[in-house]
């Protein structure tokens, strides 16, 4: 098949720090490739993934701004006119208006969560197919027609099995309030053991604020038994999650995917989740990690953690988050696009098809 990649124009493509929607989109156009299929990918100039790149941005506009998206799409969908195309798979809201300069199918992979202005732009666009990244996230949007469930996937060989001997617990991702890095030191500090945090302040406003009153204050009264070690890009956040005990994902918001906990479960670290978004879907209790309820809770299991099967921890996350499985996954849902050209997929009657859902476990 023949398949465009629509990017955002935030963060290369793949990111060589912080960016979760681009690391996904740069993984699936190596996936496409690997399986015979021809891809062409719109994102930012300096973006790195294998595959022909179309650019209007020679750089990442960052700050996101919407009509820096509006401005790609349209230059995207633009190019899209003199091509042959089958399939149009777009990563961000601003694209949806121009789905209508190519007759090809469009699918919208939704790579956040509930946004209620959101809403009413999706339903205005029911041709479109849309893909969810986690049943919690289609389940908290019940207006959006979602045409599949597709967990992410990674490159598993970037992720070499790890010791776990480091004297540590980690912490990865943004340092921010719904992320809970606050809360993550906490936790750590209740259960007697040091911690390391990768990550940096993703914004200015609130984000420092929260920082400056949250973070820095915790980090100075743990002392040598925090470290902050910045953010980090591949080789280094893999050392810190390989030596790392257990991994903390301490979120405060319905977080739709988490690739911290894919990316921690590959090295052989479980993860240590709240019960929110995703995370009862991608950790399995006792194989790959641990679901807990409170903060009491969290540093009870990091106080009884004891040796971890980490082996097997990492041959269940080969089995559910590899590059392949997604592709996969996506590609089922392209041919049966192409054999209906001009509609979405048919919902059930809970207003999600489940049936492409089940591959994701696979």
């Amino acid at each position: 098949m023949r398949i465009a990649l629509v990017s955002t124009c935030a963060v290369s493509t793949p990111p060589a720090g912080y960016g979760g929607t681009e690391l996904v989109v740069a993984e699936l156009a190596k996936g496409l490739v690997e399986s015979g299929h021809d891809v062409v990918l719109y994102a930012t100039g300096d973006s790195t993934a294998e595959v022909p790149i179309r650019s209007l941005f020679e750089t990442p506009v960052w700050p996101p701004d919407d009509l820096a998206e509006q401005r790609h799409a349209a230059f995207a969908f633009d190019d899209l006119r003199k091509r042959d195309i089958d399939v149009v798979h777009v990563n961000h809201a601003c694209a949806l208006p121009f789905r209508f300069t190519t007759p090809a199918p469009c699918v919208l992979t939704v790579h956040h969560d509930r946004i209620e202005r959101l809403i009413p732009h999706y339903e205005a666009f029911p041709d479109v197919n849309f893909v969810g990244i986690s049943e919690r996230q289609a389940e908290l949007s019940p207006e959006i027609p979602f045409a599949r469930v597709i967990h992410h996937g990674i490159d598993t060989s970037l992720y070499p099995e790890g010791s776990g001997r480091g004297d540590y617990v980690a912490f990865l991702g943004r340092f921010c309030e719904d992320k809970g890095t606050h809360l993550a030191i906490d936790a750590a500090e209740m259960a007697g053991m040091p911690i390391q945090l990768g990550g940096a302040i993703h914004g200015i406003d609130d984000a420092q604020r929260y920082f400056e009153r949250e973070v820095r204050p915790r980090l100075a009264r743990l002392g040598e038994r925090a470290t902050w070690r910045g953010e980090l890009s591949h080789e280094p956040k893999i050392a810190l999650l390989s030596d790392a005990r257990a991994t903390l994902f301490p979120i405060q918001w319905e977080e739709p995917f988490g690739l911290v906990m894919i990316e921690s479960m590959l090295v052989g670290t479980p993860v240590v989740a709240f019960r929110h978004g995703s995370a009862p879907e991608v950790v399995e209790e006792g194989v790959t990690g641990f679901i807990v309820d409170s903060m009491e809770e969290m540093s009870a299991r990091l106080k009884t953690l004891g040796p971890f099967d980490r082996a097997r921890c990492r041959a269940r996350a080969l089995e559910r988050w590899s590059t392949q499985r997604m592709t996969r996954d996506y590609v089922d849902l392209y041919r049966e696009l192409v054999e209906r050209p001009y509609g979405a997929i048919p919902i059930s009657t809970d207003g999600v098809a489940r049936h492409g859902a089940q591959h994701s476990a696979r």
